[in-house]
């Protein structure tokens, strides 16, 4: 009787084991590449500009018709946009401020614009 208990715990013990340590179980019979290909490679990104690090200001205040002071949002003004680089030799599509691409027209282009703010162009 001790002996079959004994087995019998043994036994739980090993599922137990195995179940938090081993492979998942696997369902479906596509292979993990086929599954890989389908996912989407949208990444969620911070709004932020990617040259000048410009980020929301979350202490704008609203002041009502009833004097109340609430709290609000103001969102940059980011805007998708192309540049050529001619240290890479192609085009970079970078998020940039509104601010951050009259600073790119200043510097007379994104080379020299990324190189004062100790961007890297070639994440992009």
């Amino acid at each position: 009787m001790k002996s079959a208990i004994t087995a019998l715990f043994l036994a739980l013990v090993v599922a137990t084991a195995t179940a938090f340590t081993g492979t998942p179980l696997v369902l479906s019979r596509t292979s993990q590449a086929a599954h890989q290909s389908t996912r989407s490679t949208l990444v969620m990104r911070e709004r932020k500009c990617d040259l000048l690090g410009k980020s929301a200001n979350r202490k704008a205040r609203v002041v009502t018709f009833s004097h109340k002071r609430i709290h609000k949002v103001q969102q940059v003004n980011l805007q998708w946009k192309r540049f050529y680089s001619d240290s890479l030799g192609r085009r970079v599509r970078l998020r940039l401020s509104t601010k951050g691409i009259k600073t790119v027209n200043k510097y007379g282009g994104i080379d020299a614009a990324a190189k004062k703010f100790g961007v890297n162009l070639a994440k992009y």
